[in-house]
């Protein structure tokens, strides 16, 4: 069975690079009917937060990629760490180094000054006929993975193709601390092995910690999953996605009125395709997914196109969801929606003219609280030559039946009485009536206030 893991570290948000890894870690196990895992990876004590762990969760609920077991947390698997690493300390596969952090430094230092490579020495590395130190007192030592010096680790990658590392090029990782804590490399080994997973979907950036990690689990007789390393999202201004330029935390979307499905899809598409297909539901991407059409050069993430995908979605989004997506907006605003204009209704008039839910909420403030119009616009608009179409038009307004076709009707009729350009009245009756120049007809606009709200809002102003 097919079994995919997403394994964030619970140091901050879970952002749009992880949520991309997740998306598609979640849509292979699901094409191929398997399992996927939620681990949360958290021994870096000093900066993983219970926050931080919540606003994964919440991200990844918020999108909607469910998991199958989990979540698992490496800090509950402390025993299971502790219990390989004694066995690898008793097979020879891993050994105790007292050299310490000063000492380390010399090593380096030497080394930079000969022109090789810094790197620990392998003067604790036990081998056949060599005769090792007397460990110092008063250090205590740390555990480290004795990794073969001969021959080249290889892998297929899924993305990137054939990668082949000399043996030569590595050397011994600690896989525990002197205070006994396991090192990520080691715990993401172990968790892998335990938890039989098949297919390590992940960034780019991990690329080095494969061959160790390889070497880990062949060391341990553990089956070696294939990985699939996806390449970098680089932002608008064509640079790598960072928190200081780009907006890439999941919840910033959310906020800023993304819907999850839109957020999904555009991800879907971050260096992966299915011909010139670009809305498609998650039904649809998990029946088309494969690891065979990421290409393996960086996504760039376009901002536009994803508002673009995001109006489109909302296009389609039945009416009775999108009031109850808007109404906690319109309530944060300090705004009661009543029953009249009926919130769907709203929604069908306006969601075809925005691109995310906040500008639907803003074209709906209008309907439940106060409007003062700019007193440049009315100005601008509230020309002489329509007050008195604007009068007539209120007169009549209190007596025609409430729906758009009389409404449209009446202004048709007064554009012409009154010898205007249907704009020179359309324009003051939307400043008026919304404050705002841009609004869907005007006929429409006036047709969900109620009449009693309209009569009101075309007095106030003296003209």
């Amino acid at each position: 069975m097919i079994r995919t893991r997403f394994a964030p570290s619970p140091t901050g948000y879970l952002h749009i690079g992880g949520a991309r890894t997740a998306l598609f870690s979640w849509a292979f196990a699901r094409h191929h009917g398997g399992k996927f895992v939620l681990r949360i990876e958290d021994t870096d004590i000093a900066r993983s937060t219970p926050e931080a762990v919540q606003a994964i969760l919440d991200g990844m609920e918020w999108l909607g990629l469910d998991h199958d077991e989990g979540p698992f947390y490496q800090m509950q698997r402390m025993d299971r760490y502790r219990e390989v690493i004694a066995k690898m300390l008793a097979d020879g596969s891993a050994y105790y180094c007292y050299t310490t952090p000063e000492e380390l430094e010399q090593i380096r230092e030497a080394q930079r000054a000969r022109g090789e490579k810094p790197r620990y020495d392998g003067r604790w590395r036990p081998e056949p006929g060599k005769v090792l130190p007397t460990p110092p007192a008063g250090i205590q030592p740390v555990i480290r993975f004795k990794n073969p010096q001969e021959g080249t680790v290889a892998w297929d990658d899924m993305v990137k193709g054939r990668i082949e590392i000399a043996n030569g090029e590595l050397d011994d990782l600690i896989i525990a601390r002197k205070d006994g804590t396991p090192t990520y490399n080691f715990c993401v080994v172990v968790d892998d092995w335990d938890m039989q997973i098949t297919h390590v979907i992940r960034g780019d950036d991990h690329v080095n910690n494969t061959p160790r990690q390889i070497n880990i689990l062949k060391a341990l007789g553990a089956q070696v999953p294939q990985y699939a390393h996806l390449s970098m999202i680089l932002g608008d201004d064509g640079l790598k996605l960072s928190k200081r330029r780009n907006s890439v935390a999941v919840t910033d979307y959310a906020d800023n009125g993304y819907l999850p499905e839109a957020v999904l899809n555009y991800l879907a598409r971050l260096g992966w395709s299915h011909g010139d297909d670009e809305v498609f539901s998650m039904d649809q991407f998990c029946q088309w997914f494969d690891l065979n059409h990421i290409t393996p050069s960086a996504a760039q993430f376009n901002t536009e196109k994803l508002k673009w995908l995001n109006a489109q979605y909302i296009k389609a989004k039945d009416d009775g969801e999108l009031a109850e997506l808007i109404r906690p907006r319109l309530e944060q605003r300090g705004l009661t929606v009543t029953a009249v204009p009926a919130l769907p209704a709203v929604m069908a008039l306006h969601k075809e003219r925005v691109q995310t839910l906040n500008e639907l909420a803003d074209a709906a403030a209008m309907y439940y609280g106060e409007v003062k119009p700019n007193p440049d616009l009315l100005a601008q608009h509230l020309i002489p030559a329509a007050v008195p179409a604007l009068a007539e038009i209120t007169a009549a307004l209190k007596s025609i039946p409430w729906e758009e076709p009389a409404i449209e009707a009446l202004i048709k009729e007064m554009v012409t009485k009154h010898g205007l350009k249907f704009p020179k009245l359309a324009m003051p009756l939307r400043v008026l009536l919304t404050g705002q120049t841009h609004t869907p007809s005007v006929g429409a606009v006036i047709a969900l206030f109620p009449r009693e709200t309209v009569l009101n809002r075309l007095t106030a102003v003296k003209y």
